[in-house]
């Protein structure tokens, strides 16, 4: 890399139309993105509760006050539901994406399926998920899907873990890819796999919380081979989470327990 800091935003879940959407957290943390100027923004998927018309329409007028020139948006499975796809296609355009910059190359697809919460990345997205990383020399290579690939503590008993997320993992290994970002749980946490880090994102604007967790979305910070995932509360700090180097391949984690006394109604 070494071209100077590379600080990629991620938002995930944000859930327009949802009662417990809090439009000011939402405010807040385009405020927030705007000031840190970062190279990129990912919004990883979930931005609807229904996959409704006026859902989406509300999502995009948020989306389109984010500064960055380089915003990536996948849908999540609410966004699926009543035909939502229709509508994702039709405001945000593709529901995979390839963004290649100096420094860093992210690429998306949509792990939804209609109106279910499970997820699939599916054997058609195998092949551009190979291309998008091949070739690639120093940059940091960036997976974005909705699903977790792995279970998150503090979510009850689990069933929405991708279907194919064994091929998908090892395929994502095999392109030495650096770093994964996920939502749809509304739990932040992440997982260390060989060499690759795994991170999920919380809800950035609503209440629709597990346990202990609060709103928050996540900031990734890369420089001379360093990258810091930091987790960021709207209104408030932002506390390290985790910390690796691509060239050492030490890593720290200083993620904060999960309060494992939680529903398992599921709340995704």
């Amino acid at each position: 890399m070494g071209k100077g800091l590379l600080t990629i935003c991620q938002i995930s879940d944000i859930h327009c139309g949802n009662a417990l959407f809090i439009p000011e957290l939402l405010d807040r943390t385009i405020i927030e993105v705007n000031r840190a100027n970062p190279t990129a923004v990912v919004v990883s998927g979930d931005l609807t509760d229904a996959g409704y018309r006026e859902e989406f329409e509300q999502a995009a007028e948020y989306i389109a006050r984010i500064e960055c020139e380089n915003v990536m948006v996948i849908p999540g499975n609410h966004d699926a539901r009543n035909v939502g796809y229709v509508h994702f296609e039709r405001l945000f355009g593709e529901r995979q994406s390839l963004m290649d910059l100096d420094d860093v190359v992210l690429a998306a697809v949509d792990s939804s399926e209609p109106d279910l919460n499970d997820g699939q990345v599916g054997r058609e997205h195998y092949g551009f998920i190979e291309k998008a990383f091949s070739g690639v020399r120093d940059k940091l290579k960036v997976f974005v899907v909705h699903h977790h690939l792995i279970s998150l503590p503090g979510t009850g008993r689990e069933r929405n873990i991708v279907f194919d997320a064994g091929d998908v993992l090892e395929r994502l290994v095999e392109a030495r890819v650096d770093l994964v970002l996920s939502g749809h749980k509304h739990v932040p946490y992440s997982w260390r796999l060989e060499d690759m880090l795994i991170v999920n994102a919380g809800t950035a604007s609503t209440l629709r919380l597990r346990g202990n967790t609060r709103p928050c979305y996540n900031v990734i910070e890369a420089e001379e081979g360093r990258v810091e995932v930091y987790r960021k509360y709207p209104f408030k700090e932002r506390e390290l989470a985790v910390r690796f180097d691509r060239k050492t391949r030490e890593y720290s984690r200083l993620e904060k327990k999960i309060d494992a006394e939680v529903s398992s109604h599921p709340q995704n």
